[in-house]
């Protein structure tokens, strides 16, 4: 055969593979992605958990925060039990619920930051020591804990009377479903209090800060955020828009993570496809990138006002990620476990999309860059 005919017959040859083969912008069943994503940056995190049926994607985001600063300060991998700050934030709240009356803020939900004050307060367990599980379940489900707590509490402020043993109640409720946490307990061949184990991990809360981009506040001062599951009223910094992104970027680029809360109950957050993004009006688009809305300062505290972007839930950033047509969008991990999750558990939101519906962020001080952090005073 000539060297022409070979040639021919190779390139004949690469086009019938190509015809059996899909692209790697095809889907199992042929259908073209509009995304197709390629990594920038990836912090170290631990592996995806599962809330599963809880109200605590604040819990799970800010332990798996927790987990990649464990990484990044080379103190290995940790997985941290999520369940042991559901058993102590219970009766933070069940406290403030009954002191206001029963009209004050009492459920599942909270904010990045009770994960630090009860690391604080009561140290913290591996995983494997406290899982928080009842025997025999392998997926969490706190929903009649919740409801028989708030039955007793309603009890409680109905009569008008806090009982002097109303605290044994719920602690003995927690327990019940929870388990009793350990005085002492053994982890690699030592043994630890929680406290210790706490202090063992060499995390000092106090080189974290929760920033937030509202209009109704001045900028450069903190300021009590007035959602819902801030039972706490935790302070939040308050920082223009467009050094909220450069917090986040600086930090991901520098090797630090996010702790994110945000709106994901909305329209273009796409569950099955594993991304979200701010279309522009009229985009009628089929394959390919959308095109996004510009979000300004102003874009994004209408949607706050007019409750469009609510406190919603928790994830935690661990990367930037760019799409075919070299947008940027932020490699996110949740907590809704893996099974059938088109990326394994982590969700892509663009730039847009996050500076629309961001809540507030959690990080570590010195991933903010120099400039900002002057101003904050830190």
């Amino acid at each position: 055969m000539s060297f022409r005919n070979t040639l021919i017959a190779v390139f004949l040859v690469i086009l019938f593979v190509g015809s059996i083969f899909p692209q790697k912008d095809t889907t199992k069943n042929g259908k073209k992605e509009r995304h197709i994503f390629t990594m920038i940056y990836d912090v170290n995190a631990t592996s995806v958990k599962n809330q599963a049926n809880t109200g605590t994607c604040w819990d799970f985001a800010t332990q798996s925060f927790l987990e990649s600063e464990l990484l990044r300060m080379g103190k290995g991998n940790y997985d941290l039990s999520e369940m042991f700050n559901v058993r102590y934030t219970y009766p933070l709240k069940a406290e403030r619920y009954v002191r206001y009356h029963g009209k004050y803020q009492f459920g599942e939900g909270g904010q990045a930051h009770d994960v630090l004050t009860i690391f604080d307060k009561y140290g913290a367990v591996p995983n494997s020591v406290y899982p928080g599980l009842e025997p025999g379940d392998s997926l969490y489900d706190n929903t009649e804990m919740d409801a028989v707590l708030k039955s007793v509490l309603n009890t409680i402020v109905e009569r008008n009377k806090i009982t002097s043993h109303y605290e044994d109640v719920v602690n003995a409720i927690c327990d019940i479903y929870l388990g009793k946490v350990p005085e002492k307990f053994e982890y690699n061949g030592k043994e630890y209090t929680p406290k210790s184990f706490a202090a063992s991990l060499g995390i000092n809360t106090k080189d974290y800060v929760e920033i937030t981009s509202f209009t109704h506040h001045p900028f450069y001062k903190k300021f009590v955020l007035e959602v819902p599951d801030n039972w706490e009223e935790g302070e939040y910094y308050n920082v223009p828009l467009d050094d909220l992104t450069k917090i986040m970027d600086n930090a991901i680029k520098n090797g630090f993570s996010v702790a994110w809360d945000g709106d994901v109950g909305k329209d273009n957050f796409y569950r099955k496809e594993g991304y979200a993004v701010v279309p522009l009006d009229g985009d009628t688009s089929k394959t390919g990138p959308e095109k996004e809305k510009t979000i300004t300062q102003e874009i994004r505290q209408k949607a706050f006002d007019d409750y469009t972007t609510t406190d919603d839930h928790l994830m935690h950033i661990t990367g930037i990620a760019k799409d075919q047509a070299g947008t940027e969008f932020y490699y996110t991990k949740n907590s809704w476990g893996t099974k059938d999750k088109k990326y394994d558990g982590y969700w892509y939101l663009s730039k847009p999309f996050v500076r629309l519906r961001t809540i507030a962020i959690l990080v570590h001080k010195d991933a903010i860059p120099k400039d900002i952090k002057e101003k904050l005073g830190l």
